[in-house]
């Protein structure tokens, strides 16, 4: 069972990124604030639902949600500041678009700035842990794998639309056929001569 808070006497909104380690496509993430009376009996960390339970769970965070927000960091930026600092500045993104604005942060994981000295804590799997954190692991999953699905129009060959820019076999593959694109993460090391074999 997710907690409802972490506590009663603040307004928390929870933020978590998608796509960190993926191989092509941008960073995401989102940032959602709750009413304590949330609930749905599907929401979990995103990994841990199908896509068509996270397809039935975003619009029914976003009608319910006090507020939420979405952000992301291009590749070319990611290849400029490391990805761990990209992370970090698409969840400050998200954070900054909230319609309102929060007094406690809940961050999934264990690395982040401060945003506008607003307190946070850091909370590892807190996406299992938090509805909060759950739910904007659900919103940053599901924009990106929309943005990835429509890249895989242009980059077809790459079949964004299945693995959505991590690196599979498949997609591993791609890149031993076709070379990179202006999508991948040239700073990940993943131009065909650099692929180490996976076991």
């Amino acid at each position: 069972m997710l907690k409802k808070y972490f506590s009663d006497k603040f307004l928390e909104a929870g933020c978590d990124e998608a796509g960190r380690g993926c191989y092509a496509g941008p960073v995401f993430a989102a940032a959602v604030i709750l009413p304590n009376q949330f609930f749905h009996p599907l929401l979990n960390d995103s990994k841990q639902v199908s896509a068509k339970h996270r397809n039935v769970l975003r619009p029914f965070i976003e009608s319910h949600a006090v507020g939420f927000a979405v952000a992301s960091v291009q590749p070319a930026e990611i290849d400029e500041i490391n990805i761990l600092e990209a992370s970090i500045k698409a969840m400050h993104l998200a954070l900054d678009a909230l319609p309102i604005q929060p007094n406690l942060l809940l961050i999934d994981g264990n690395r982040f700035r401060p945003f506008r000295e607003i307190p946070h804590h850091c909370i590892i799997r807190g996406d299992s842990l938090y509805a909060s954190i759950a739910a904007a692991s659900i919103l940053a999953k599901t924009y990106r794998d929309e943005y990835m699905i429509q890249l895989h129009e242009e980059f077809p060959q790459y079949n964004w639309k299945k693995n959505k820019g991590y690196g599979t076999q498949e997609h591993r593959n791609s890149i031993e056929l076709f070379g990179l694109c202006k999508h991948h993460r040239s700073s990940f090391n993943i131009s065909p001569k650099k692929l180490p074999d996976l076991k």
